[in-house]
């Protein structure tokens, strides 16, 4: 199996052969980011490889289910939650999230999502990229919307998004009765703009926490936040 076609955390493996998105830093971004306290039933849309339900699994003792849409990524997921440590807690199904919110009210404590965020862009040769990284089959406003059916009323949806969603995304929390508890802005480099943002919406009311945080250093090393943040996980940290 060539090198891209794996990736190795101290805790598990991801074989990422068959899916169109790998593991990138935004996956590992809301995986270690995601608050946990008090979570016991958590769902991932849009799993890919299963890469975050793994992530989240490591760091709790939630059960977490995993839902895909494309068929070769859900079979993968599956087969990589198999392989670890976790696989007691841990549903890989092959859904749509519309599919799944008819069947699912009011039974999580937690949503996590890494969506597809690409709206009228340039597409690629490959079906699977195309629903991995397009909005087509699945909505902000419609993931935003499902959350509120999906989640109890002490429930929290935690995202990764372009900096350039933030107000839509404050107006779909307002929209559907969720409040901003958390966000972080995430800055490529310290000499460039951020230019995606980590946020949390809960249906309760609290204090509301705003940071930044910096992935690499202007030589292309990782930054120190970044590293403590993932020790967890990396080999090389």
């Amino acid at each position: 199996m060539g090198r891209y076609n794996y990736f190795q955390f101290k805790q598990f493996r991801i074989d990422q052969a068959n899916s169109a998105m790998k593991v990138g830093v935004d996956g590992v971004l809301l995986g270690v980011w995601t608050d946990l306290t008090d979570v016991q039933n958590i769902l991932d849309v849009g799993t890919g490889t299963g890469l975050i339900a793994l992530m989240l699994a490591q760091r709790s003792k939630a059960h977490i289910t995993a839902i895909e849409i494309e068929e070769k990524a859900a079979k993968e997921a599956a087969e990589n939650v198999k392989a670890s440590p976790w696989v007691n807690r841990i549903k890989v199904e092959h859904v749509s999230f519309q599919h799944f919110k008819q069947e699912n009210p009011k039974m999580f404590d937690l949503i996590v999502s890494n969506p597809p965020f690409f709206s009228n862009a340039f597409k690629a040769a490959s079906s699977e990229r195309n629903l991995a990284r397009h909005n087509d089959k699945l909505l902000l406003s419609e993931l935003i919307a499902g959350a509120a059916w999906l989640l109890n009323e002490a429930g929290k949806i935690a995202l990764i998004l372009p900096l350039s969603e933030h107000f839509v995304l404050e107006e779909l929390a307002l929209q559907n009765g969720f409040y901003l508890q958390r966000l972080t802005e995430i800055k490529p480099k310290p000499s460039k703009s951020a230019n995606r943002i980590l946020v949390q919406l809960g249906k309760t009311e609290h204090e509301y926490q705003k940071s930044m945080l910096t992935i690499y250093n202007d030589d292309n090393t990782f930054a120190e936040g970044y590293k403590e943040l993932t020790r967890d996980f990396y080999l090389k940290f």
